[in-house]
């Protein structure tokens, strides 16, 4: 188990350079936008306007903070997205724009490319403890808002809020969380 501290999270700008982002994790380390396996990051979105396209990548994105977005991708529908929506997955290869519905958004975003990786990212509200089975080698815990004890193998960690756990277990493993008060977190695992 690793700390990821928010305040040492990689920033730059979109690869539109239309905002900047804060990279969380990515694979393999020092992968560039162009070569990654695997990205997470959080992006702050101030205005209007379209997603940067990722050939033969898939995502996911869950709003972390503000009012939420109208995603419209690809043609279909639009979609709200707010911090109580699931993550949404869908094609980074497709043309993608949002729209604010008030307020500026952060929002979480896992990519993976096709070729080499596949992720889920859940939504869990935490009151209490509770333990979590991982499904994949690799995990990421972010959390959201508040603050999360973890307990996973005779390891403890503590996170403060848009902080990140990364877990790296071969085996079969379980995380215990536990928090004084009603936390949201999100569980990305990736294949």
């Amino acid at each position: 188990m690793r700390i990821l501290k928010s305040n040492e999270y990689r920033r730059m700008r979109w690869r539109n350079g239309r905002g900047e982002t804060a990279e969380v994790a990515i694979s393999p380390t020092g992968a560039t936008l162009d070569d990654f396996d695997w990205r997470v990051s959080m992006a702050r979105i101030d205005g209007d306007g379209p997603f940067s396209i990722f050939p033969q990548t898939d995502r996911t994105l869950a709003v972390l903070r503000g009012d939420g977005l109208c995603l419209s991708i690809a043609g279909s529908a639009p979609l709200e997205l707010t911090r109580d929506s699931e993550p949404l997955s869908f094609p980074g290869d497709v043309a993608a724009a949002a729209t604010l519905l008030g307020a500026p958004v952060t929002d979480l975003n896992v990519m993976t490319r096709r070729e080499r990786s596949t992720h889920s990212m859940r939504r869990l509200r935490i009151a209490g403890s509770v333990e979590v089975p991982l499904q994949a080698p690799l995990a990421l815990l972010i959390c959201a808002e508040g603050s999360l004890q973890i307990e996973m193998n005779a390891q403890t960690a503590a996170l403060m809020a848009l902080d990140a756990l990364l877990v790296v277990e071969e085996g079969a493993a379980t995380l215990r969380i536990s928090s004084d008060a009603s936390v949201l977190a999100y569980l990305i695992e990736i294949h």
